[in-house]
Order: structure tokens, then sequence, then C-alpha cells
């Protein structure tokens, strides 16, 4: 689960992350509001969206009167903000955040997420802060710094003064630093975060250093521990399958092929997609049922997949070994009467009790494809996608396809 900028600041205040004064607003009145309530003389309107690049995007304004910050927002509120981090449709902008301004001497880049290859929180910063900190990392990595936490020893002062030296601070500003950099630490394990990020880290005309943007991502395993950081959220920045899919314990992610996919397992899940691919195909989607799937489960799964117009064709591949065959079976054939599946489906049941599940989806008398193996399931789908016209796989008196 992602926050906006204005939340993360929030967060960061109550860990005494210092962040430039700022209020919220979803109208252009209430941004004049908080424009004359600051004080000026220089403001930043932001949209407050979930996506990097805003400024870029036309989502920042540093403006000098109150006219221009109520003009700022009425641009921005009611627009879809499009950055490299969006997609094609944008994000919807329902609020802005009106700032003070802040006198810039430099820019730094700090955060901390998980390093996978290490198993251990990594703490990253980089002397090159700011808008385009993913072309510093493909063009000069050599300007990023990082230093692995040992978990047992919690991140340790000569760390961040490691990377303090590295940034080229000094004096009193390593001091500020190993205090941010401590508290985001404290941060990112007490509110179960999976990226907390400062881009930029400024130091300003006077030597401090200020947190001017706020990234803070939330690992959604953990949110049962964090009922105030689960009223932050906001649905509308969500994709709607997605969100959908949660409701329903489903782990969804919306792609831009045309062949959806419904899988137990996000090994398998992947297996899937890469063998769509190989044989010509493009997946509409990353959907695994999990290992309890139930018969009401697969049934919300193919009305999720089907909220999808771009979908051409389906293909289910279930290995059965906490769930049975037999009850995935009873699910697909429930799912494609009740939602009225207008594709073609193939079906691929491999593990516990297949032969009934098998023998339950011939004596269905629905236009369900059975398919041996993964490749031939691709085969399959990939074929029926490319021929697909419609109407094939939701009446019981359709013949069977070949």
């Amino acid at each position: 689960m992602n926050l906006h900028e204005y939340q993360a600041k929030d967060v960061f205040r109550k860990y005494g992350i210092a962040v430039p004064a700022g209020h919220v607003a979803a109208t252009p009145e209430e941004a004049v509001k908080a424009a004359e309530a600051l004080g000026g003389p220089i403001w930043v309107v932001k949209a407050q969206v979930h996506a990097g690049g805003r400024g870029k995007a036309g989502g920042v304004k540093v403006v000098k009167d109150i006219a221009a910050v109520k003009a700022a927002a009425e641009a921005m509120l009611g627009q879809r903000l499009v950055t490299p981090q969006t997609g094609h449709d944008g994000l919807p902008i329902d609020k802005v955040y009106v700032e003070t301004g802040s006198q810039i001497e430099r820019e730094v880049y700090l955060s901390l997420t998980l390093n996978r290859d290490k198993g251990r929180i990594a703490l990253i910063a980089s002397s090159a802060g700011g808008m385009d900190i993913e072309e510093v990392a493909h063009h000069t990595p050599e300007k990023i710094v990082t230093v692995n936490v040992h978990p047992a020893a919690g991140l340790q002062p000569y760390q961040c003064r490691e990377l303090a030296f590295a940034l080229g601070f000094s004096g009193p500003q390593i001091a500020s630093f190993q205090k941010i950099a401590q508290a985001l630490y404290a941060l990112y394990l007490e509110q179960d975060a999976s990226l907390v990020e400062i881009n930029p880290l400024i130091v300003t005309k006077g030597g401090d250093l200020l947190a001017l943007d706020a990234k803070i991502n939330i690992d959604d395993n953990a949110l049962f521990r964090h009922k105030d950081l689960v009223a932050m959220r906001d649905r509308a920045q969500e994709d709607p399958a997605e969100a959908k899919a949660a409701e329903h314990e489903l782990n969804y992610v919306s792609l831009d092929g045309d062949i959806a996919c419904m899988v137990n397992g996000a090994g398998l899940a992947m297996a899937t997609m890469d063998v769509i691919k190989l044989h010509g195909g493009a997946p509409a989607n990353f959907l695994d049922v999990g290992g309890g799937a139930t018969a009401e489960r697969v049934t919300a799964a193919f009305q999720l997949i089907l909220s999808n117009p771009k979908v051409t064709a389906i293909l289910v591949n279930i290995f059965g070994g906490i769930v049975r065959c037999d009850l995935i079976a009873e699910g697909v054939i429930t799912a494609v009467k009740n939602v009225g599946v207008q594709v073609p489906v193939v079906v691929r049941l491999e593990g516990t009790n297949a032969p009934q599940a098998r023998e339950l989806l011939a004596r269905s008398g629905l236009t369900i494809t059975p398919a041996s193996d993964l490749t031939d399931a691709a085969r399959k789908v990939v074929g029926l996608a490319g021929g697909n016209t419609g109407g094939v796989a939701g009446s019981a008196g359709a013949g069977k396809q070949k």
C-alpha cells in the first residue's frame, strides 16, 4: 500500500524528520487558504498521486502569488497525471499539497528498501538526487552508495557516517544526516515498510537538511497491524481490478496482453505467462488464486479477468496439491455458467483428483478446451485467442473446441 506525499510527510514529522510546512487541499479555494495560512513569498503546488516523475509531467508548480496558487490547483484538480510510472491512462488528481517554498543549495537521494540478494535492509544514497535518480542508476551507478544493515545489529552510526562522507557532508550536517537515517530506519521497521524514500533530501541555503519529498510504501501483509495507515488508503489511486482482487484475497496484476491467466501459485503463474509469451501470445494479467482456491474464489477470479475488455481467451492452469482438482473443475464449471463467459477457455489440471476433474469438465456440456500439459495449454490458448470471434464458451449446447 502506498501513501501520498502529504501522508508520508505526516509520518516523517512523527519520527522527527524535518519537512517543509504544508497543507493538503481538495479544491482551489482550499489551496488558497492553505497558501495564506503558510505565508509567502513562494509556494509549491504538488499533485498528489501514487507515482514519481510528477515534476516533468507538470504535477509540481512553483508559484509566487496567491492567484497563481489558485490557478495551479485549478489546472491540476480533476485531471489525470501521466508520468512514466502511471501508464498511458495516468492517475486521478483529487488533492494537491500546498507547501512553503525552500531555498535549495543542493539535492541528494536517500532511501531504505530490502536487498533481496543479501536478505538485509539496504540504506541507499546518492549525491545526484532529484527527479532523474533512475537515470543515475542506469548511466552512472558509481554515484549510488549502499550499506546493508545487519538485522541483529541494526543501522550503526559508522554506516551513517560512511554515507554522509560519500554525500559530501561535513560538520553539523553529518550529525543531522545520521539523525535522519536512523529515524528512517526506525520508521521502516516499526511501520512494516517495503520502501521509504526521500528524493530529494535537500541542503538549504542555511545548511540545514530537509526532506523535500517523501515516499512510503507499506507491506500489504502487515496492514492488519496498522489500522491508522489503512485509513489513509486511497483506492482511487489503485487499479480497480487489483483492488477488487484484494477483496477476494486474490493476487492480481493487470498486464497489456489479451490472454487471461488463472493459476494457483506465484511461481506457476510466472511460468505460465512465460510459456504463453514463448508461443506467441501476450498475458492479460497475473492472477494467483492461492492454494486454498474454492468455487466462490474461482468465480470471483473469472469475473475479475473478464472485466478486462481486451481479453480474448482464458487459460486456467492449476496444480492440485493443497487444493483438489475436482473442486477447481466444479468452480470453473460454475463460473462459466454463472458469469456467462463468451471467450474460449483452456483448462489444464494436474495433481490431486485430476482424472475426476477432467471427467467433470468433459461431462459439463460446456465449450471448455482441455490441455494435457502446460505447453499444450499455451499452444491451444494462443491459437484460440488469435481466431476468437466471441461467443464460444458460454452455452452448454455448443460443441467441443478442437
